[in-house]
């Protein structure tokens, strides 16, 4: 049997009409948790809405000047040379909606429609935008910053407690020489051209820092770090990094975090549609696009895993 759609009337329309904008409102003044994918990547600026892809280029200087003599005409020719990258772009969405008798009820009772599901479809679309941020999606091609293609992997020995590449195991000179490791791998094979500014790392590892205690007592490691790698403004914790590393361990990240280096391809944040009638109820579709993000210089970049 096919379904009747029932429909509200004059005044119930009205009154709907003025709680969802009212909800719709609430929704975007709304606070919500960190999510610290997104506050940490920089965010691309004035992407177009509609487009599919988003595709970029990678320069690359070539040739080299050299001394020449008087009448010279074998003047060396320098270059320059691209590759082409493509990014994909994705729709992400969710909806909430209310049914005709819900409605009505809150008409009688004189009380607001419940605004929770508005709340949980934005939340639920943000953590989406997050975890795009954060990871790749190989079925849509989207790249994420922890497991971005191209990014240097090094390695800390295991020289801890019990052959241990844990920090937890490990002495504070070894801490910091597996610090400077990772740091290396991003100045080392760029002719420190790169240097990273921030480093990242599950919350156990960082409160170690804070909570170690050096020499008199009087300085905690965290404080010691921040003092001597002055090139280093960020020491962040971020959870996702734990059990992403090769064999589930937990890995951690250094790299350059400006719009030079990277950024999040986020073409539209999270947008409410218009009202959707279907038989008893009334649906509104939420939605948000995304290109994942793209790291310009992968080598400005670097990670390390068993921490």
């Amino acid at each position: 049997m096919a379904q009747v759609a029932r429909r509200l009337d004059r005044a119930e329309s009205v009154f709907f009409a003025r709680e969802t904008e009212y909800i719709k409102t609430r929704t975007y003044d709304a606070k919500s948790p960190e999510l610290k994918g997104l506050r940490l990547v920089p965010r691309a600026g004035d992407l177009p809405a509609g487009i599919e892809q988003i595709t970029y280029r990678r320069y690359f200087e070539a040739g080299e000047a050299k001394v020449i003599a008087d009448y010279a005409k074998d003047f060396p020719r320098v270059d320059v040379f691209a590759e082409e990258y493509t990014s994909k772009v994705v729709d992400i969405g969710d909806s909430y909606g209310y049914s005709i008798k819900e409605i009505r009820a809150s008409i009688r009772s004189s009380k607001r429609l419940d605004q929770r599901r508005a709340l949980n479809a934005r939340r639920t679309i943000e953590r989406k935008l997050n975890h795009t941020t954060l990871r790749t999606d190989p079925d849509w091609g989207t790249y994420g910053l922890l497991d971005y293609p191209g990014i240097t992997e090094t390695a800390f020995p295991a020289d801890g407690t019990g052959g241990s590449k844990l920090w937890a195991r490990k002495s504070v000179d070894q801490i910091l020489r597996d610090l400077n490791i990772l740091l290396d791998a991003v100045n080392v094979p760029t002719s420190g051209i790169e240097e990273a500014d921030t480093v990242l790392m599950p919350l156990p590892a960082r409160n170690l820092l804070v909570n170690t205690r050096l020499g008199d007592n009087t300085i905690s490691l965290m404080k010691y770090i921040q003092d001597n790698f002055p090139q280093i403004k960020r020491i962040e914790w971020l959870n996702e990094l734990i059990g992403i590393g090769a064999g589930g361990t937990t890995r951690i990240m250094a790299g350059r975090f400006d719009n030079e280096h990277l950024e999040n391809q986020i073409i539209s944040d999270f947008e409410q549609l218009e009202t959707e009638h279907e038989g008893g109820e009334y649906t509104i579709p939420c939605m948000a696009t995304t290109g994942g993000i793209i790291i310009y210089y992968p080598m400005a970049f670097a990670y390390a895993d068993g921490l």
